[in-house]
């Protein structure tokens, strides 16, 4: 079992900057897969950033180039710097990873992850 605490979240304007970490409880080092989500008000779950255990990152074309996933394997963390945050990336911030050895993919689909963070809410205002 693998538990996962975000943090990092809160308010900024548009154009600033947030780092989000995810805390996991198991090593980071032996998920094939873990990532990061989003859930805006009345939308749907998103896919905003994931990396594989070698370290292979793929993003959401909406985050492309403002936004970094990363991971240290020394502290068990996961992170997402996001910078020249626009009010579109209003959402509460979900931590993943994969619970079954699956690899990420190029579409991040919710179900290819079994662990899940609590979330952590992003405002940002115009």
């Amino acid at each position: 079992q693998v538990q996962l605490v975000e943090s990092g979240g809160g308010s900024v304007q548009t154009g600033g900057s947030l780092r989000l970490s995810c805390a996991a409880s198991g090593s980071t080092y032996s998920r094939n897969c873990m990532g990061w989500f989003r859930q805006a008000p009345g939308k749907e779950r998103e896919g905003v950033a994931t990396i594989n255990r070698i370290g292979t990152t793929f993003y959401a074309d909406s985050v492309k180039g403002r936004f970094t996933i990363s991971k240290d394997n020394a502290k068990n963390t996961l992170y997402l710097q996001m910078n020249n945050l626009k009010p579109e990336d209003t959402a509460t911030y979900y931590c993943a990873a994969e619970s079954d050895g699956t690899w990420c993919r190029v579409i991040m689909r919710e179900t290819d992850f079994g662990y899940w963070g609590q979330g952590t809410q992003v405002t940002v205002s115009s």
